[in-house]
Order: structure tokens, then C-alpha cells, then sequence
């Protein structure tokens, strides 16, 4: 297997004809996809030149002038450890890949999962990826949902890929099966934030709250069905915005909780299944090299293939 810490390749960036901002705070601008501590860091180490000469933290910039960035892995990066893990790669180029994940898989070391993820997945099939954030990881899924997700696989595509998303160009669309009684469609928009009566969740607030981000998902009925005596919709979701939880949160505010889901649904619909029955089936975006548009679908898995045939909504996927 190659180093996977080795030398990465350098970033290129141009000045625009604006010019006179401080180094450190155009670079956050130009790649949003690191933290402002991690770019001082590599300024600091000698990892940024400016025209050529090794630049510092405050320099000024003038219009035109060019800036190469030699990304440095962080040090807690050097602590994933890459992994034999199977992925299922459902499309790949020099710039990007997208997987369909399983449920049950968690996409990036944290607490209580430090291996066994998507990430040591990745950094196995692609050493290269140990230097891009998050081994290129654009957004995530949570461990019990299934479905699509991007991969960039350069720093450059990962930042356009997060300006995308930034933009809300990226298209992310979701099934998810509810109980209750959905209308035919609707939008909802309600901030979210860290739950504070119990940090692990997280909870509609008021805008004004501190953590509050603005949240907005666009959902529409495809089915009605019964799961024993609960009535259930089936849904196709869209996300405006991807916070945290979002689909899962935002429907059980409106009172359909996703079926399985245990944090969010109360205790009789959590039962029915083993994980929140969420699947991200279809995933579109623009080529970041190319800049012709891409969209993906998958399938829902057979465990909720099997879930939609009891509940009676599989030829509702047809509305799709």
C-alpha cells in the first residue's frame, strides 16, 4: 500500500482583482471546508507560499497574486487507521466517488466509533484521501440511514463540492416512512439546534436560540398504509438545507416520527423496526471538473423493501 502520508499535491488559488485581504481570511473564504485554526496552522508551518514566498498568517494580498497551499494532515487525522471495509462504490472518476452506504455503518470516527467507519474505508481503498478533510467526505448520513453519499477525492473537488452544498445546488432526496397522516406535500422551516435537555439530540428552536441554524425540508405523499393498527405515510424528502438529524427531527415536530426511530419516535413506533426506516435514494449534483449535472438513485435496501411490502406502500415507490 502507498504512504498514506505522503506529500499531497499543492492547491493552486488566484487573487481576484479585490486584492488587500488578509491571507488567513481569504483562505477561509476560498476553502470553507477547513477550519480557520487548520489553514493558520499550514500558513504557520510553511505550507502557504504567495507568489512564491513563504507566506504569514496576517500578509496582505493584492489582486492577482497566486497562493499555493501544501495541505498538511492534522495530527488527530493520522490517528484513522485505514480498514479493509467494504464499499459499495455505485460511481467513481479522478474527482469524485458516491456510495451507497448501508444502515448500521458510521461515516466518520467520533466517540465511541473510532474504526469500523466509511472513513477507514476510504482511507484502505484510496490512501491518497489521508490528505483531504475528512478523507473527502462532503456530507454524512447518519449510522441507521442507508443510502447515497458523496466522496470528492482532490481538496479542489471538495471545496467546490462544499460550495455546492453551501449554495444548495446539490440535490438530496430521501424515503422515509411516518406515522400519521402527512398531506399531500408541504415545506417545512424550522431552525435546529443542540437539543438543551439532552445534548446528544437535537430539537427545533426558536431562530434566536444560541446553536440555531436555519433548517428547511420540502417533503410530498407517495403512499397510506398500516403497520398493525398505526397508519403510515410514505414520504419522499427533500433537503434544503442538511443539518444534523434534519428529516428525522423536522417530522417528528410535525408529528410523524419515522418509523424505528429511537431517539425521535415515541416508544410504540420506534418498535416496529430495528433502525429509522430513512433512506437516501437519490443524489445529484454538478461535476466538479466538468460542470455537467450527475444524479444517482438507489434502491431502498431489503430490509425496508420488506418493510414497505407490510406496511403496503412498495408500488407507492412509483410516485417516485
Amino acid at each position: 500500500m502507498a504512504d498514506a502520508f505522503a506529500p499531497a499535491p499543492p492547491l493552486i488559488l488566484t487573487v481576484g482583482q479585490k486584492g488587500a485581504r488578509r491571507l488567513d481570511k481569504w483562505l477561509a473564504e476560498q476553502m470553507p471546508e477547513h477550519s480557520r485554526e487548520r489553514l493558520k496552522t499550514w500558513i504557520e508551518a510553511g505550507a502557504v507560499d504567495v507568489d512564491d514566498v513563504t507566506a504569514h498568517v496576517r500578509q496582505p494580498l493584492s489582486a492577482d497574486q497566486v497562493v499555493r497551499v501544501r495541505p498538511l494532515p492534522a495530527v488527530e487525522d493520522k490517528t484513522f487507521s485505514p480498514e479493509a471495509i467494504a464499499l459499495d462504490v455505485v460511481y467513481e472518476d479522478a474527482e469524485l466517488m458516491v456510495l451507497d452506504k448501508p444502515a448500521g455503518i458510521v461515516v466518520h470516527p467520533a466517540a465511541g466509533n473510532w474504526s469500523g467507519t466509511v472513513l477507514n474505508g476510504l482511507l484502505f481503498r484510496l490512501p491518497a484521501l489521508a490528505f483531504v478533510p475528512r478523507a473527502g467526505i462532503v456530507h454524512r448520513l447518519d449510522k441507521d440511514t442507508s443510502g447515497l453519499m458523496v466522496v470528492a477525492k482532490t481538496v479542489t473537488a471538495q471545496t467546490d463540492l462544499v460550495r455546492q452544498l453551501q449554495s444548495r445546488t446539490v440535490g438530496r432526496e430521501y424515503l422515509a416512512l411516518v406515522a400519521g397522516e402527512p398531506g399531500p406535500a408541504g415545506r417545512i422551516e424550522a431552525a435546529i439546534g443542540r437539543d438543551p435537555k439532552e445534548r446528544t439530540r437535537m430539537a427545533v428552536l426558536v431562530e434566536t436560540a444560541p446553536g440555531a441554524k436555519a433548517a428547511i425540508t420540502h417533503y410530498r405523499l407517495l403512499g397510506r398504509g398500516h403497520l398493525g393498527k398505526i397508519g403510515v405515510a410514505l414520504l419522499a424528502c427533500r433537503l434544503e438545507t442538511g443539518r444534523t438529524h434534519q428529516i428525522r427531527v423536522h417530522l417528528a415536530h410535525r408529528g410523524w416520527p419515522i418509523i424505528g426511530d429511537g431517539q425521535y419516535a415515541r416508544s410504540n413506533v420506534a418498535a416496529l423496526f430495528p433502525r429509522q426506516a430513512l433512506h437516501a435514494a437519490r443524489l445529484s449534483l454538478i461535476h466538479p471538473r466538468s460542470g455537467e449535472p450527475l444524479q444517482w438513485s438507489a434502491a431502498p435496501p431489503a430490509d425496508l423493501a420488506r418493510l414497505f411490502a407490510d406496511a403496503g406502500v412498495t408500488s407507492a415507490l412509483d410516485a417516485f
